[in-house]
């Protein structure tokens, strides 16, 4: 009986105990799981605003008094359920080719999400170490949760390839005046005041007293003053616009049907016809890869382009290209120029490409095919490139992907007037990829002060002011034109002339505006919790 008595006074209330710790650790992975998939309601097309401080706030408040390996796996959840649910849609291109690839689909998508899902597990467990480490008030944390998540999507955007899609900042892109921001800051800096201000609820939640009304007064006044500097940017005064009077023609051609040699003639005839519809222009906009074959070697093509576009009008094209070389034949992702005389004018070769859609990376490990038909890997151009064509204003490019790359669009030396953004979604259906790529196109607008003119194949085609907003578009699905004028320029954004480097200095101000001001301190924590390595969020 001594021996039981022990047992049930000592190791079974460990057991029970470690067991009650086991179960609150799969609960903050499961919370962290449905507020990683709960972002994706926060971004187009629902960009529900109230769901942004729910989310972070709650991955905030799960990721109290954890480990560093804790923290990092309710982090890792949190990215599961954002990237699983996010880009779901990725899935549809492996069955453009199902006989091929559909087996792919799911297997796929599931890795690329885990593998993404790694940043914000970065960031959950740099701030959770930082925490953990040393006593802090409760609005340093959010300071420290919000530079610990803008780092880890910085090298979400950078690391291989990059891939900086759904960025938090792109939950006010439907908000016109709170995503101005990114004039000067760019979208990572945008991040940065997102999440920063998103989880100061979750802050205050945990404060009581005094604190807790301090810090939701400054939640309110973050949201104000993004608002004011916002809408003072929507006041300015416009530039008068160019003069330049644009069609874009969206074919809608299914991405299966496109390249089948029997559809080639009927995809062109498709071109023409809707380029040639009544009504006047001076720069014809055609998408990525409109044309299946090499035009610049089809002299009956360019002769039939030249007889359709208007005296002094120009065309621009999405159309493969290739070039002999020593290692064999090279091929290239481009945009083309072509007068009214069916000459080419000048082009532009896609610099940032999709691996496993238009090359596999380590070709010579990995025994993949990729999804996209053709002869062979394309070969990246040399980067971002202004064109000048004759009567049009300086026009810099950027094919599909490249569009997502915050600071990596425009040539810093040589400054457009205007960015053409040819791109193909027929890949992704009707899912919701599409508008998630058109948000980043509106955020490249605000950060570069631009106008943006998008052709895509099947959707969605626009035309984007330099503020962002959406000047006319066609929904995914359709056929048809876009007849407008070219959008003014702003002046060089502060972004456009700084890049990053203005991300750096936001995040420097801002901890030093918050020190200085003596609103984070450890006036709450005792004795106990400085031994303990305790935090006081």
């Amino acid at each position: 009986m001594d021996q039981r008595a022990a047992f049930d006074q000592v190791v079974k209330p460990e057991i029970l105990n470690r067991i009650a710790l086991r179960h609150r650790f799969l609960s903050r992975m499961t919370l962290g799981f449905a507020a990683g998939a709960m972002t994706v309601l926060t971004f187009p097309p629902l960009s529900i605003l109230l769901l942004v401080p729910v989310a972070y706030s709650a991955l905030f408040v799960g990721l109290r008094d954890l480990s560093f390996g804790r923290a990092f796996l309710v982090g890792w959840a949190f990215g599961l359920g954002q990237f699983g649910f996010g880009i779901w849609w990725i899935a549809e291109s492996f069955y453009v080719e199902a006989e091929r690839f559909g087996t792919m689909a799911i297997p796929a998508v599931a890795g690329l999400s885990a593998g993404l899902a790694i940043f914000p597990a970065i960031a959950a467990a740099l701030f959770a170490e930082i925490a953990r480490r040393g006593a802090m008030g409760s609005l340093l944390a959010c300071l420290l949760f919000a530079t610990s998540w803008t780092v880890a999507e910085w090298l979400r955007g950078h690391v291989l390839t990059g891939f900086p899609w759904n960025l938090a900042g792109y939950a006010l892109v439907d908000y016109a005046a709170l995503r101005q921001t990114a004039a000067w800051v760019g979208s990572y800096g945008l991040s940065f005041l997102t999440v920063f201000v998103a989880v100061l609820p979750g802050a205050a939640a945990m404060a009581s007293g005094r604190q807790r009304l301090t810090i939701s007064l400054m939640a309110l006044a973050g949201i104000a003053t993004m608002w004011a500097v916002g809408t003072l940017r929507l006041q300015s005064d416009a530039q008068q616009p160019p003069g330049v009077d644009l069609r874009i023609v969206q074919g809608n051609i299914p991405q299966e049907e496109k390249w089948a040699p029997e559809n080639r003639e009927a995809t062109f005839a498709r071109y023409l016809e809707l380029s040639t519809r009544p009504g006047d222009f001076d720069v014809l906009l055609w998408p990525e890869t409109a044309f299946p074959g090499f035009l610049d070697e089809d002299t009956e093509a360019r002769a039939r382009i030249a007889a359709a576009l208007p005296d002094g009008s120009v065309l621009l094209t999405g159309v493969p290209d290739r070039v002999p070389s020593d290692d064999g034949m090279r091929y290239f992702n481009t945009v083309q120029a072509f007068g009214d005389t069916g000459k080419i004018l000048t082009g532009y070769a896609k610099h940032h490409l999709v691996p496993f859609g238009e090359y596999v990376p380590f070709r010579g490990w990995l025994p993949i095919e990729r999804l996209t038909a053709g002869l062979g890997d394309f070969t990246p151009g040399p980067g971002p490139r202004t064109l000048a064509l004759p009567g049009v204003p300086l026009v810099a490019v950027a094919i599909c992907y490249e569009i997502i790359f915050p600071g990596h669009v425009v040539d810093d030396l040589f400054r457009p007037d205007w960015i053409f953004n040819a791109t193909n979604d027929a890949w992704f259906g009707t899912s919701i990829g599409p508008e998630q790529h058109l948000a980043s196109a509106r955020m490249r607008a605000v950060e570069e002060g631009l106008p943006i003119v998008r052709a895509a194949n099947t959707g969605i085609s626009a035309i984007i002011d330099a503020n962002g907003d959406l000047v006319a578009r066609l929904g995914n699905g359709e056929t048809g034109v876009i007849d407008a004028a070219l959008p003014s320029a702003h002046p060089s954004t502060l972004y456009a002339r700084f890049g990053d480097w203005a991300l750096l200095a936001l995040i420097f101000t801002t901890w030093a505006v918050g020190l200085a001001a003596g609103l984070v301190g450890t006036h709450r924590c005792n004795k106990r919790t400085r031994t303990e390595k305790k935090s006081c969020w």
